[in-house]
């Protein structure tokens, strides 16, 4: 145990370095659901990381409705709010543009920030499909800024000591990936068509909402997708205020270039499930299983001295497992809101010491991935036939 005096010397060199610390002022757009996230994320790690890569100050806020904005401005933190995204992308304080705002808004206010010289982070998906993402991704990496998209399993510690596992071959050769993304929210027929059940304000339905994760995550621990062969369907078509033209639920069996084959499956109809994002991963050596809804845990069967024992939970918080240096004591667990500190420090490093945001953070060329991904599913599932992802470069 470090003595008062150590203690005291410690807080001060800390107190110190963080006087050094560099700002950088943030504009967001959406205060929602996804709002609340990264602005939770961006005052969290302020003080929790210390000192932090560069100091968020939060400089305004915009979304569509005046009021709502307005308290969102005074719950989370910002500055000023503005029913304006422009006046984010014209205001020289903002140097970071977060853009957590619905999916039909990604494209435009992203660009344009990027083009101003802003660095921008985007939620998912980053297009309502590939064509649209390609651009994105093409013209903001042209401006030349940082740019990340918003990812965020791929900072689960749990999911990071996977990829840990897989890279130094603990697991051997990776035969399989199971992933899967259930939901129960819109079961209910009285459920209104919201934007999201909308293809011109969504791009997809269940695909792009939930399989984006999970199409990420078998990119990120296995590698790049090669053909599909999918299905998808929607349950509930008419609902009060409209008709829903989006998928409720899609299957689809993976080749993978390297030749690992997999599932992947997502569905909003799953009754009782909340938010159980899973996945399995075997190999030559080992299997490997996750399961979000327990993200501190990690199961992991490698056969030891050709001893064949079913799996081991490993408890991921020991203070040398993936980003633990922020957190407490073993065995203190973390929740979902912390892998957005997680991803945001990840990009406030990067920025600082002008390094990419890959291979661990999702850059735009990963979102633009992952969409060539969701429109081969598309394509397959209309057709019937197996489908190979395509490439625009």
């Amino acid at each position: 145990m470090l003595g008062e005096d150590r203690r005291t010397d410690v807080r001060t060199e800390q107190r110190d370095a963080g006087a050094d610390v560099a700002t950088i002022g943030v504009g967001m757009l959406g205060y929602a659901f996804m709002g609340k996230a990264h602005a939770n994320a961006y005052t969290t790690l302020a003080y929790m990381t210390w000192p932090p890569p560069l100091r968020p100050e939060l400089v305004a806020v915009a979304g569509r409705n005046g009021p709502a904005v307005e308290e969102a401005a005074r719950r989370y933190g910002f500055a000023s709010a503005t029913t304006d995204w422009r006046a984010l992308v014209d205001d020289p304080r903002v140097e970071l543009f977060d853009n957590a705002g619905p999916n039909a808004l990604h494209g435009e206010p992203t660009i344009a920030a990027a083009e101003a010289g802003k660095h921008v982070i985007c939620e998912k998906p980053l297009g309502r499909d590939a064509a649209e993402s390609f651009e994105i991704w093409q013209r903001v990496e042209a401006a030349g800024v940082h740019h990340l998209c918003a990812f965020n399993y791929r900072f689960v510690p749990a999911v990071r000591l996977a990829r840990e596992l897989i890279e130094a071959g603990e697991l051997g050769e990776i035969h399989h990936f199971r992933g899967r993304y259930l939901q129960e929210w819109i079961t209910d027929p009285a459920f209104p068509k919201v934007w999201r059940l909308d293809r011109e304000q969504a791009g997809s339905g269940a695909l792009g909402d939930l399989g984006a994760h999970v199409i990420d995550l078998a990119r990120y621990l296995v590698g790049e997708i090669a053909e599909v062969s999918a299905l998808t369907r929607t349950f509930v078509t008419d609902r009060p205020g409209g008709t829903v033209d989006v998928d409720d639920a899609f299957e689809a069996a993976v080749v993978f270039e390297h030749g690992a084959v997999g599932t992947l499956e997502a569905s909003r109809f799953a009754p009782g499930r909340k938010n159980a994002l899973t996945f399995e991963i075997n190999g030559s050596k080992g299997s490997i299983a996750f399961d979000l809804e327990r993200l501190n845990e990690l199961e992991v069967h490698l056969p030891r001295g050709g001893r064949a024992e079913g799996f081991s939970t490993v408890l991921v918080s020991e203070p040398t497992h993936p980003f633990w240096e922020h957190w407490w004591p073993q065995g203190h667990m973390i929740g979902w809101e912390h892998t957005f500190v997680h991803e945001i420090h990840h990009l406030l490093a990067a920025i600082r010491d002008g390094t990419p945001v890959t291979p661990h953070g999702a850059d735009f060329e990963d979102g633009y991935r992952a969409a060539e991904v969701c429109d081969a599913i598309l394509r397959s599932a209309e057709s019937g036939r197996r489908e190979p992802v395509l490439s625009r470069t």
